[in-house]
């Protein structure tokens, strides 16, 4: 099976990647983050997400940068909290460009590690991930990437790997909820 897994940062990903490299399993990392503010850190993540594949010998692919569409996106949902409906806007619309991009170069499913954050709801990723797949018709491997000791591998190769990792889920909502938290004593 050749599968696509969208990823949206190497910490969350590099126990997957190394999962999947060691099984043989023919899988492309599609790193679509139109959500991470500022470009800068986008740029630190893509790049760390790089060469955690390159490491695994597992290939890497970038979708476009469009932090101009998820603006539009998710208009009017700023004052949502993690986990609300801003975050289902935003799983919603990278896991329809992951199926897209999966149709387009024929894989024969997608799936994501964006549920493999604590600070995420797994089943808030897979019901946005179900709704793609009724919708295009993509297959979504619904995997729980925490279970199995992957969350303790993770833990390990972050820092066997000095995988850079960032304080806040990527979008500038997060990124503030994150500065407040650090500045009140």
């Amino acid at each position: 099976m050749k599968l696509l897994v969208l990823s949206c940062c190497a910490p969350c990903s590099c126990a997957v990647i190394q999962k999947l490299s060691k099984e043989n399993i023919d899988a492309t990392i599609y790193f679509y983050n139109p959500n991470i503010f500022p470009s800068q850190e986008y740029e630190k993540r893509r790049k760390e997400q790089k060469r955690i594949c390159d490491y695994f010998s597992i290939p890497f692919v970038e979708g476009p940068y469009e932090p101009e569409k998820w603006e539009i996106a998710t208009k009017g949902l700023e004052q949502e909290p993690e986990r609300g409906k801003r975050c289902s806007v935003c799983f919603y619309m990278r896991l329809k460009q992951a199926a897209a991009y999966a149709r387009e170069h024929q894989f024969d499913a997608f799936s994501s590690v964006l549920g493999v954050s604590r600070y995420k709801d797994l089943e808030q990723v897979n019901t946005a991930a179900r709704q793609v797949w009724i919708e295009t018709g993509k297959p979504y491997m619904a995997t729980n990437w925490r279970k199995g000791g992957l969350e303790e591998l993770r833990r390990s190769l972050v820092q066997e790997l000095k995988i850079y990792n960032q304080n806040y889920c990527g979008c500038k909502y997060s990124k503030r909820k994150d500065e407040k938290e650090n500045t009140n004593p």
